[in-house]
This record gives C-alpha cells, structure tokens and sequence, in this order.
C-alpha cells in the first residue's frame, strides 16, 4: 500500500501519496502550475519546464510534472525567479516557429497564447528564426502545419498511449526536430493512422487541425479526456 506523506507547497501542508508528482499533489490541492506539454492521463516528460518549481534545499529548479514528492519537501510554486524562467521558456518557444497568431485557426483558442497572456508576454527579446517549413495537407480530413508545433510530444504520446498507433515520432534533434508520421510519410498515406482525431485535440496550437476551418473557429478540448479516450476509429 502507498505511504501517505506529508509536504508543504508555498507554505502549506498538504498531504500526499508515495509515487505522486509535485504536480499531482499541487493541482489535488488548488495550487496552479502552468504546464503546456503535460496532458493528464499520458506519460509526463518534462520538456516545455514550464512547471518549474524551487525546492528547498536544492539549487535547482525541477519540472513539477516528473518530480516525485519525498516526506517533508518544502516546494514554491510561484515566485519572480520562477516568473523570470517561464517567461524566458514561453518566448523561446515564439522564437522557435512561426506563431503568427491574426490568421491562425485556433486564435484565441491556443493553449501557447494564452500561456503567453497569463505571464504577461507581449513581445520577445530574442531574434526570430523564421524557419520555412512546409504544412502537410495531405490528409483528407486533418492539417499538419511544422510552424505552429511545439514539439510537446502530445501528439506522439497520445497516438501511442491511448490510441495505440504509434503514427507520430520525432526526427532529427536540436532546432531540426520535427513531429513526422509513419517513419516520416506524407501523413495522408500513413497506414496506421486511424483517423480517430485524438492528436487534433491534444493538440495546444494550431500545429494539428481539422481542414476547412477559418480563423479561431478551431476549438479544441485537450481537457477532456472523455474526447481523448473513445472508442478506437470512432470519428470526431
């Protein structure tokens, strides 16, 4: 049976289970810890350090999501270091691709926007790339445009944890990595990809979409999870 533990977050004492995540126990118990690559029911990876926290007696600042908690850990959730980093990691990520927000679908409904308005982020102080990369429309029914992904891994994880495709993958590594299909095939003539949309929604940005949609009509609903774990094949 798992030990019940005993730690504090921002000061308050609040119970826990042995094999929690500081995440886990600061959302059980109200705290808020931003998160863009982590989805409740996938395997956490700690890749977008958005949920940094401090941790009392560490010199280092350790991703909540991957972080498990241990008898007695005094963690901050929220303090202007933290603040300083986050905001540091949301322009990096504006820096990365082209986030042009005026003639995106899921504009206004973006998970990367509204991280960047909740932190007060109304310009960057880093040169854009403004990499040229290609958008995949080969699928009858959805789109996959390389400028707006995030490489949160969101998509990889829910096609191979709760769709058990295995379409997507990561290639390449650094500034080349891209989110490709089927050992990098047109996403149209991927043989495994069910058609079943559960990418589209875990989807924070406009990377993966329904076609046919015009500007913020793209509404998704990354959380919830009823949306994510249906049937195998059903449509959305």
């Amino acid at each position: 049976m798992p030990q019940k533990l005993s730690i504090r977050i921002d000061g308050e004492l609040v119970n826990a289970v042995e094999g929690q995540t500081i995440l886990q126990v600061a959302r059980a118990n109200a705290k808020c810890i931003p998160t863009l690559c982590y989805l409740e029911g996938l395997t956490a990876m700690g890749g977008c350090r958005l949920c940094i926290v401090e941790i009392s007696g560490s010199n280092r600042l350790l991703p909540a999501c991957t972080t498990p908690v241990q008898e007695g850990m005094s963690v901050i959730t929220n303090s202007p270091k933290l603040l300083q980093y986050r905001r540091i990691a949301v322009e990096l990520l504006l820096v990365e691709r082209n986030h042009i927000c005026a003639v995106c679908v899921s504009n206004n409904h973006c998970e990367l926007q509204d991280m960047a308005k909740s932190m007060g982020v109304t310009n960057v102080r880093y040169s854009y790339n403004y990499p040229k990369l290609p958008v995949d429309m080969s699928h009858p029914r959805y789109v996959l445009d390389h400028n707006r992904c995030i490489l949160c891994t969101r998509c990889v994880r829910t096609c191979a944890e709760m769709e058990g495709a295995h379409v997507w993958d990561i290639s390449m590594r650094g500034i080349q990595a891209r989110v490709i299909s089927d050992l990098n095939q047109s996403w149209g003539t991927a043989k495994n990809c069910t058609a079943c949309g559960k990418c589209i929604q875990a989807c924070p940005t406009g990377a993966l979409v329904l076609k046919n949609f015009a500007v913020e009509e793209m509404v998704k609903h990354s959380d919830d999870l009823t949306a994510l774990t249906m049937r195998r094949g059903e449509q959305i």
